[in-house]
């Protein structure tokens, strides 16, 4: 019996053995993967530095002019203005002008001509705004940075979006890199090499083509870059060789270290914040369903790590963490961009469609967010109206000052606020009406209590009857029976998710059940039939 176990084991050690050789190829292209997104990565955050500075430059410029000038204009404030563009690298020039666009002055006192390239941008934290402009005469566009001075004046100061030309900038990357900077709303900056493949190498997750991005700090910029992989393998030909060559005379040895190392090794559970800077962080759209109609009326926006390496891992597992270490912010930024780019045409075509996307208890000690999302929707074909911002129960917000005025920087955007998991978290009931939520959502587990021939759930009857009290849209999360769906129909919730509809979908697959739903009568065909459906299940 040990004599036929013992063959069987060596016929293994002796097949695992040539596995080196086969998998030469696979971990090359891992390594350079690796190592390249990583070089890559820096060249774009230095960059994304870089602009971040210049831009920053220009704000502290404008500052000083005018702690030092008591108006505008005078002798005083040019000579300020000249001795500030001595002092700084990056400042180009400096104008007054009035919201209309009549000048008043500038450095140099020759007018300035230039062209406006986008709308003006909010900087988080900061009041002053930043517009791309292009002035005469050059190629390369500007920082235009403004701050109001008082109702009718604006100075603004002039920077580089960078200093380097734009051949310069993936100097040390193939030929063949490609290199993006834009406004946080689109708008195009600079383009370097082929930009196409960097607008579908994120959303296919295309195995031939390295791509990264980062945001130039607090500034609304996003710079992108990208390479052929093709092109990078072709910098490792000798590395490859080598390769070769020491697995098909190490492969025993190497066999039983990679053993060894996958018994013994206790890697790291998370490496989330790469994950995040990486977009292996994915949004998911959960439908929300009209109980009455069979129409979809909205969604919920959810999120999958979908790693590199094909595993995906569930929110259950990450969220917490990310709360806990002050990743949920980035993280929930990244996930709004990511929205504006799925749903945008989608929520202009439909503009009764919302889309819910979840806040974390960190979001509301720290009014910048109200910045972000005006930032990030501003000018896109998500209006606010149709954003719903939910706060989980799971951890307290408090009654605080900072939590208040989130909630109201919100609501005066024109977006609505849900409290998630009503009845299950540290909340009470006046936590509703004292905080002024407008959606309130009710947990599976009472959705969950509603058998099929239930007449009655006592706590789900209260919790919809406190619904209707405060005047808040009711929203019931769980629904996987049409008995529930009925139940919550007849008791005068007409909003509902859950697998009775759809599970959380992709992007692509969301949109074309948003068609198919909500297509006009005279326009379904009978692949269109899921409204009907719903509608009868219900």
């Amino acid at each position: 019996m040990r004599s036929k176990y013992s063959n069987v084991i060596v016929l293994l050690v002796a097949i695992l053995a040539f596995a080196p050789l086969g998998l030469v190829e696979y971990l090359l292209d891992g390594y350079i993967r690796h190592r390249e997104t990583t070089r890559l990565e820096r060249a774009v955050e230095a960059l994304g530095a870089t602009i971040e500075q210049n831009a920053g430059d220009g704000i502290a410029s404008l500052q000083r002019i005018l702690a030092n000038s008591p108006s505008l204009c005078t002798p005083t404030f040019i000579a300020n203005v000249r001795q500030e563009m001595q002092r700084s690298l990056s400042l180009r020039q400096v104008l007054v002008e009035n919201t209309l666009g009549t000048q008043y002055c500038d450095a140099f006192g020759a007018g300035v001509a230039y062209r406006t390239l986008s709308h003006p941008l909010p900087i988080p934290g900061h009041s002053e705004t930043v517009t791309l402009v292009r002035l005469d005469g050059l190629d390369v566009p500007l920082l235009k940075v403004s701050e109001a001075f008082g109702a009718e004046r604006i100075i603004s100061s002039f920077v580089p979006v960078f200093a380097e030309s734009p051949g310069r900038l993936l100097a040390s990357h193939p030929p063949a890199a490609s290199l993006r900077i834009s406004l946080t709303d689109g708008t195009p900056v600079l383009s370097v090499g082929d930009p196409v493949p960097l607008d579908t190498a994120d959303e296919l997750d295309r195995p031939d083509y390295v791509a990264v991005d980062a945001l130039a700090g607090e500034m609304p910029l996003r710079v992108s870059g990208g390479v052929a992989f093709s092109d990078l393998r072709q910098l490792y030909g000798s590395l490859s060789l080598s390769f070769t060559l020491l697995a098909g005379c190490m492969s025993a040895a190497l066999l039983l270290l990679m053993l060894h190392y996958v018994r013994r090794a206790n890697p790291p559970a998370f490496d989330l914040e790469r994950g995040i800077l990486l977009g292996e962080i994915k949004p998911y759209y959960q439908p929300v369903i009209n109980l009455r109609t069979g129409r979809l009326a909205g969604c919920e926006m959810l999120c999958r790590w979908e790693k590199r390496n094909g595993e995906i891992v569930p929110p259950g597992v990450f969220i917490e963490h990310a709360e806990q270490t002050g990743l949920a912010i980035p993280m929930t930024l990244r996930l709004m961009q990511q929205v504006r780019a799925d749903l945008g045409d989608l929520c202009g075509e439909m503009p009764d469609i919302k889309v819910s996307i979840n806040l974390f208890e960190g979001h509301f000690r720290d009014v910048s967010i109200v910045s972000d999302v005006q930032a990030i929707f501003g000018g896109s074909p998500i209006s606010f109206s149709q954003l719903t911002f939910e706060i989980t129960e799971r951890r307290p917000i408090g009654n605080s000052g900072q939590a208040k005025e989130v909630i109201a920087g919100l609501h005066r955007l024109g977006a609505k606020l849900a409290m998630d998991d009503v009845g299950t978290g540290h909340s009470n009931l006046a936590y509703l009406q004292t905080l002024g939520f407008d959606v309130i959502k009710i947990d599976r587990i009472f959705v969950d209590m509603i058998q099929p021939e239930t007449t009655q759930v006592p706590v789900l009857d209260g919790l919809i009857a406190v619904g209707h009290d405060l005047g808040t849209e009711i929203i019931a999360e769980g629904v996987e029976t049409a008995a529930q769906a009925t139940y919550l129909r007849d008791r005068g919730v007409t909003m509902a998710q859950g697998y009775l509809f759809a599970p959380a979908l992709r992007a692509k697959s969301f949109r074309e059940l948003a068609h198919a739903l909500n297509a006009p009568p005279e326009a379904r065909s009978d692949s269109t039939e899921p409204a009907g459906a719903i509608a009868s299940a219900a």
